[in-house]
């Protein structure tokens, strides 16, 4: 069995068609090249794009010279009123001070304090989903509740069922639906002053969003005043010094970070363990071998994280197969010269883990799931140079390692419990909304373990 990939349009498309797919959804917009070109060019009547593939054009890019491809600003314009200027839409020295704040609070050690109420989530969503044993479930609306646990609990020491944390993933469920990856804004350079097109219900649950969070983060830094503040992450973060100025996140500054804390490390990993649940379904030795494993080794200790190879394994091959953030875009600032192709200053450069880890001259069997490849050398080099599910170089997702032992964790502890079954619909088909999600979410039938 391959695993679901949406259809790729015509190598040939208008611009203007090619403009509509890309709104509806990028993934099924992109043509089948893609799959095993080095660099694809894209001309609209508004920019000039380019897809890179190769790793040593990647690497350039990415790892090499970041700061002459900062994000693009085409991009965060569609962000930018849930997320302000938050670290994951800034550029340049705003950028740099924001990371040397928020990365301690991500270090190993720091991983080891979130694990009890990573455990406490886990221990949740388990029951939650054991609770749903004989019934055909949506299986994304469940990890989008077991992801918002965790962040809760790690970054606030709140459960969702808290008050704010309920309202705050209602408001966000309503965001995921009106929110398009683009909007006016990023095809037209609009001035500062300008209208950006965003639509009624985004800016409705973007406002509501941001004040629920303003409320957390105004009676943490009171709590913090008051030396009554939990050691998480919130904590961390608010009370960390920046080395080069001294100073610390305002509470505004820190309003924009939590916000982005919440759609990343909540919708990512809700994506992530949705489609690896959603595998463990239609590979049922290796569901086996992630409940054997852990039935072995999981335990309310952070060194069990490191014994579930397994389900490390399977939940890396998941991210190969739907990294939830299949594209990412920066924008060239400089003359570049790429594969005998001019690139001028203001094009969008478009790397895309999607394709990066399906293509064809990079990987072994790239469309089916293998989770054994991570354990053969060969598997090992194509990672090495194709493998960017939290993106690379100055810019990798800080918080990589969280969510890696997240996913790893909360796959672990449900399949230990229960069984899922792929249910009698169709294949779910992935599209890119915010993340890789399920066009029409992804059923399971869940069944007790015995």
């Amino acid at each position: 069995m391959i695993p679901p990939k949406p259809a790729a349009r015509p190598d040939r498309v208008s611009p203007w068609r090619y403009l509509r797919l890309f709104r509806q959804d990028i993934l099924s917009a992109q043509p089948a090249r893609l799959y095993r070109a080095w660099m694809a060019e894209f001309r609209t009547p508004f920019f000039r794009s380019y897809l890179v593939n190769h790793p040593a054009l990647v690497d350039l890019v990415l790892k090499e010279r970041p700061d002459d491809f900062p994000k693009s600003a085409r991009v965060s314009e569609g962000l930018r009123p849930l997320l302000g200027e938050s670290v994951f839409l800034t550029n340049g020295a705003t950028w740099k001070r924001q990371r040397r704040i928020i990365d301690p609070a991500f270090d190993g050690g720091r991983l080891r304090e979130t694990f009890p109420a990573m455990w406490d989530a886990g221990e949740a969503a388990a029951a939650r989903l054991a609770a749903r044993a004989g019934d055909t479930v949506e299986i994304e609306a469940e990890t989008s509740h077991a992801a918002a646990d965790v962040i809760f609990r790690t970054l606030f020491s709140i459960p969702i069922e808290d008050r704010i944390a309920t309202r705050v993933f209602r408001e966000f469920r309503a965001y995921q639906r009106s929110q398009p990856i683009l909007n006016a804004a990023a095809f037209l350079r609009l001035p500062r002053w300008a209208p950006r097109g965003h639509r009624g219900g985004t800016r409705r649950a973007a406002r509501a969003i941001r004040a629920l969070l303003a409320e957390l983060t105004a009676g943490r830094m009171q709590a913090i005043a008051a030396g009554e503040a939990p050691d998480d992450l919130a904590t961390k973060i608010m009370t960390t010094c920046d080395p080069e100025t001294g100073e610390t996140f305002t509470e505004a500054e820190m309003v924009d970070q939590v916000a982005i804390f919440f759609l990343a490390g909540h919708e990512t990993s809700a994506s992530a363990l949705a489609w690896a649940l959603y595998l463990m379904a239609a590979f049922p030795d290796w569901q086996d071998k992630v409940a054997e494993e852990a039935r072995a080794h999981l335990a309310p200790d952070f060194a069990c994280v490191s014994r579930l190879r397994v389900a490390r394994d399977v939940f890396r091959e998941t991210l190969r197969l739907y990294p939830p953030v299949p594209m990412m875009v920066r924008e060239a600032t400089r003359p570049e010269h790429f594969r005998g192709r001019d690139v001028a200053p203001g094009a969008q450069i478009v790397l895309s883990p999607w394709h990066q880890h399906r293509h064809t001259r990079l990987w072994d069997d790239p469309d089916g799931f293998d989770p054994a490849r991570w354990e053969t050398e060969e598997g090992r080099a194509s990672a090495r140079v194709a493998y960017m599910p939290f993106s690379a170089g100055s810019r990798v997702c800080t918080g990589a390692g969280f969510a890696m032992m997240e996913g790893v964790l909360l796959l672990s502890r449900l399949l230990r419990d229960v069984r899922v079954e792929l249910a009698d619909r169709p294949p779910p088909v992935p599209v890119a909304h915010l993340t890789v999600r399920a066009r029409d979410g992804i059923w399971l039938r869940v069944r007790r373990r015995d």
